[in-house]
């Protein structure tokens, strides 16, 4: 997904990918069944094409709760959630923006794990519009390409699937005919890599500008596809003369020029052609004149207007490892070839050139960006005359990130941006322009004043999240590639922007001591250390004076104690290499290895007593227990699920001993003798993450939050139970889903009904009950 711009941090695409990936075997296999879109609703079925598609019509996503799945009676006084996403302001890669070209103000952008989204111009704000993707459909919310037909301006295709990686299922062409609200869609007998390698370039989908229902689609691995049915069904084109491969990109970009179709072509190593084009007779040629070397072996955008065509290129398909590109034109009627590269990379300046958007009423009005340039910092460079001459935008840039504090990444100013690779013009107003970055989306009226355009666009991949019981901040959140958040606010970007002291990439822990709120812990990647305490409740912090050796490598997750007397720090590789567990007593002055703490486990400290800490190994399927405030560790239960990093141990607020283990087909386990003890909930089919709120008028219980398949139900889905767990409620409906958000998630201690889901990729989704 994005990358951070600090330090030596891991790549997100890695960390989303390991993620997703692993999410494949929850219940169901992602990739062996195909539940539609909608799930549970009655979608009318095609018979597959020989192009083994298959279309699905799905009706427009309900705005009120489905009835729930119960294996038993579900709770009395059940109402409708309303569900809203915590704003944090974008925080991931956005790989594609696009304009429609008729209809003023119509606009959509496309994220690699998180959905769509559409521009709400009255409101000034993005309107997700894929949240009702389902578990089973997870690899679905991925968004390879957006196309959108000039003549129909309520159509809208998305060519989805995250990753082509054999153990993802096959990707998806969804169709909408009124801009997003409800969908159609046809299944493909290949994949698509939305988080991969290449997702900045395209758009890879285009409706042909001579037949409204032909669509053409470029995939990576298995050449160029084609519908004649307005995206009903697929088959691939034979004609296309260049030959795909199992590792390469494939055709890049699709783009039209007049009633010709261009294809770009990443395969060809700089010494074969990398641009194609339709033939008079339906076929296609290589594109004659056309540069070829290293510096143009990779078609990132094409765009036409005016006669003219224009390319960007990178030596790599981006959004990393460019090191070089370049612009060139096309004067389309004479053929003739013109090298119009605004600045040529070279030295300890090395960069691609990737985002491009012409103007369709100013002749020879170009914008392009560069990308991965990190000495000297991406850049969009303008053209009034078709490249003749370009003038920088970045050194006159002002940049207004009030509403997104986060952007300035701890320094006194923002930077202009990385990862640019998404780049749009407002096709009525040439001085309206867009671009992505690895965090957010910048625009602009006048070329000069920037500030980010994002409201309701979220992406964040989340870790954990903690509700406090007291202080300002009712949610404190750990993130993949930003680190997290203090939520002064659920409805604006935290204004203190992320946690710093030290700066993180992605946290891989966050805890609070339960009789001592106020005091916080967090670990992650950091650009000045690993971890980190905070004493008034996770708003200021204090790096650790020291850190346990291979902290740096393997930073893992990390508990309190009820008193905030010992912290447990487990150090785990992010490739899940375990290693062993240690203790500190004064706030990470001093750290103590803990011989007995199984390698690689997760530590959980008893929410009352302050001398109990749990440790649940997954690899071998034990739970140890200290009586010791963590220095010593022993097993007390054996033969529990195992195999699986992301079985997770919760424990009951303001109870010791009441341990819920969630292992995932395994169930849902429960123990209330201190984890002597576990016995299998047979109601629950599949139990994923869980965690607790307050407890409803009359309860004395904590409300129970939880993601699951109930037995008897073919859907995993979000439930509450106030009866501890004997009856369960659904609690989310088929218009909200998210893919897989089989993370985390937390109810309010303070707030009865009020829950926090974390997803990956849609952020942080808050559900409160309609009143």
């Amino acid at each position: 997904m994005s990358h951070h711009p600090h330090g030596r941090l891991p790549n997100r695409d890695t960390e989303a990918a390991e993620t997703t990936g692993n999410a494949r075997s929850a219940g169901a296999d992602a990739g062996a069944t195909r539940r539609s879109v909608l799930r549970g609703a009655a979608a009318a079925t095609v018979t597959a094409t020989a192009a083994g598609g298959l279309a699905a019509s799905l009706p427009h996503p309900t705005a009120h709760a489905a009835p729930a799945d119960r294996a038993r009676p579900a709770a009395d006084g059940a109402r409708p959630y309303r569900w809203r996403s915590v704003a944090m302001g974008g925080t991931g890669f956005v790989p594609g923006i696009l304009f429609h070209p008729t209809v003023r103000g119509l606009l959509y952008a496309r994220t690699d794990i998180g959905g769509a989204y559409r521009w709400d111009d009255r409101a000034a704000r993005w309107t997700a519009l894929t949240d009702h993707i389902g578990w089973d459909d997870w690899n679905l919310l991925g968004v390879e390409a957006i196309a959108v037909d000039p003549a129909r301006p309520d159509r809208l295709y998305l060519a989805v699937g995250t990753y082509a990686q054999p153990w993802a299922s096959n990707g998806a062409v969804l169709r909408s005919d009124d801009r997003g609200t409800g969908w159609q869609r046809a299944d493909l007998p290949v994949k698509l890599g939305a988080n991969e390698d290449g997702r900045g370039t395209g758009e890879r989908l285009l409706v042909d500008p001579r037949d409204g229902d032909t669509l053409w689609l470029g995939t990576r691995h298995d050449g160029l596809w084609r519908s004649t049915d307005a995206g009903a069904g697929w088959e691939r084109d034979t004609s296309f003369p260049a030959e795909p491969s199992a590792g390469g990109q494939g055709v890049t970009v699709l783009a039209a020029a007049g009633r010709t179709v261009y294809a770009g072509w990443g395969d060809g190593g700089g010494t074969e052609p990398a641009l194609y084009r339709t033939t008079a007779s339906g076929g296609w040629e290589p594109v004659p004149g056309q540069p070829i070397g290293p510096a143009t072996a990779v078609p990132q955008r094409v765009a036409h207007a005016h006669g003219a065509l224009y390319v960007t290129y990178a030596n790599a398909p981006g959004p990393g490892g460019q090191t070089d590109g370049a612009v060139h034109r096309l004067d389309v009627a004479t053929g003739t070839w013109r090298d119009v590269t605004p600045h040529r990379p070279g030295g300890d300046d090395t960069f691609g050139y990737a985002g491009l958007a012409v103007s369709p009423n100013r002749p020879g009005t170009v914008v392009v960006s560069t990308n991965n340039r990190w000495g000297r910092v991406d850049t969009l460079y303008r053209s009034t005359d078709g490249g003749a001459t370009w003038t920088s935008l970045r050194e006159r840039a002002v940049l207004d990130v009030s509403e997104t504090p986060y952007l300035t990444w701890g320094e006194e100013e923002p930077k202009f941006g990385w990862w640019i690779q998404a780049l749009a013009m407002d096709p009525f107003d040439d001085r309206h322009v867009l671009y992505g970055t690895g965090a957010t989306i910048y625009g602009t009226h006048d070329l000069t004043h920037w500030a980010p355009r994002i409201r309701g666009l979220e992406e964040a991949s989340v870790r954990k999240l903690v509700s406090p019981p007291t202080g300002r901040a009712h949610l404190l959140s750990a993130l993949g590639d930003i680190g997290g958040f203090h939520h002064d606010t659920l409805t604006a970007s935290p204004a203190r922007g992320f946690y710093r002291n030290p700066v993180f990439g992605t946290a891989t822990g966050l805890d609070l001591a339960a009789r001592r709120p106020s005091y916080v812990v967090r670990a992650g990647w950091g650009d000045r250390g690993n971890g980190a305490f905070s004493r008034d409740g996770g708003r200021t912090w204090t790096p650790f004076a020291s850190q346990p050796p291979g902290a740096k490598d393997a930073p893992g997750p990390i508990a309190v104690t009820a008193d905030a007397g010992a912290l447990i720090w487990s150090l785990v590789h992010w490739d899940g290499t375990p290693h062993p567990g240690w203790r500190s007593d004064d706030d990470g002055a001093h750290w103590t290895e803990i011989p007995t703490f199984p390698a690689g486990a997760t530590p959980l400290a008893d929410p009352i007593d302050p001398r109990v800490v749990y440790a649940y190994d997954t690899a071998r399927g034990t739970v140890a227990v200290s009586h010791d405030a963590g220095r010593t560790f022993v097993t007390a239960a054996d033969g529990l699920p195992a195999g699986d990093r992301e079985y997770q141990l919760a424990a009951t607020p303001g109870r010791t001993g009441d341990l819920w283990l969630s292992a995932k087909d395994g169930g849902l386990l429960r123990s209330t003798d201190g984890g002597r003890v576990f016995v299998r909930d047979e109601g629950i089919a599949a139990s994923h993450t869980l965690g607790f709120g307050k407890a409803a008028p009359g309860s004395h219980h904590p409300a129970v939050y939880h993601v699951a398949r109930l037995a008897g139900s073919g859907r995993t889905a979000v439930y509450r139970s106030d009866d501890g767990g004997r009856t369960w409620t659904r609690i989310n409906d088929d218009a909200h889903q998210w893919g897989w958000i089989g993370q985390t998630i937390t109810g309010d201690p303070r707030r009865y009904g009020r829950v926090y889901l974390g997803t990956n990729g849609r952020g942080v989704q808050y559900g409160d009950p309609v009143r």
